[in-house]
């Protein structure tokens, strides 16, 4: 398994998972284009890894917004001369069930983690077909397959991502691999915000989440960069079409 001197661009790559993949891919020695909102904290990365010796860059995209996610593609393209790899990543969350959900929330949500990805693999595709290969890995959730209480429109964009895999795989067959990885609970600030509102504090209902999961730990961004650096990996090259669960065996749970 190997990324060394590959170009991996990544979308939501300063915070959680997308930051462990961020590290953890300079570690392994690709070409990181990574991307987010989160401007400051991006160039901190990029700042951060590049002293230590890696070869990482920051763009700021936003998803929701074609004319960046083109442009991203674009200065990957011609920052290294091709895109290897592409850790789609990128998402959010919202609580509520359908009584609750308004316009708003539902432009937010499906807007970055169904339109985003939408979006990406539009002006990946070129790419990856002129170049003959290519990869691209989407980010979705136990959350497709789990109807988690007060999370239906979160639910329902992630299941989405899993029918959109199939057709990209599909699609284009014999250029682009497509696959999914389906983290479970993961330690991350997007799981922090989740978990507001309980009257416990943090550390004890996460306490009590990890002991619900076979392996008794919460999932940390790491567990979830390995096993995507596999699946982007030629290693991987025979998984196409189905998403990978990196959850600590939470879907072999029993309903009690």
């Amino acid at each position: 398994m190997s990324l060394t001197d590959r170009c991996i661009v990544i979308t939501g790559g300063t915070s959680g998972i997308g930051e462990g993949c961020t590290r953890h891919f300079a570690e392994l020695g690709a070409k990181v284009v990574t991307s987010s909102i989160q401007r400051e904290e991006g160039e901190a990365l990029e700042d951060e890894l590049r002293d230590a010796g890696h070869d990482v860059t920051f763009v700021y995209a936003d998803m929701t917004d074609e004319t960046q996610v083109a442009a991203l593609v674009e200065r990957a393209v011609k920052m290294h001369g091709r895109i290897d790899g592409c850790c789609s990543n990128a998402g959010v969350w919202a609580e509520g069930t359908v009584e609750q959900f308004d316009d708003a929330a539902w432009d937010l949500v499906m807007g970055v983690n169904v339109r985003g990805n939408f979006l990406l693999a539009k002006h990946l595709v070129p790419v990856f077909r002129e170049q003959g290969e290519g990869v691209l890995l989407i980010t979705t959730s136990t959350a497709a397959y789990v109807g988690f209480p007060a999370h239906a429109l979160y639910c329902a964009s992630k299941a989405a991502l899993t029918a959109l895999i199939r057709c990209l795989t599909t699609d284009h067959a014999g250029y682009m691999r497509c696959v999914g990885i389906c983290p479970g609970t993961i330690d991350t600030p997007m799981l922090a915000a989740s978990a507001e509102g309980f009257p416990q504090p943090i550390d004890e209902l996460y306490a009590e989440v990890a002991e619900k999961i076979p392996v008794r730990r919460l999932g940390q961004p790491e567990d979830v960069a390995k096993t995507a650096a596999f699946l982007l990996s030629d290693d991987a090259g025979f998984i196409a079409g189905s998403s990978v669960m990196v959850e600590g065996g939470t879907l072999a749970l029993p309903p009690w």
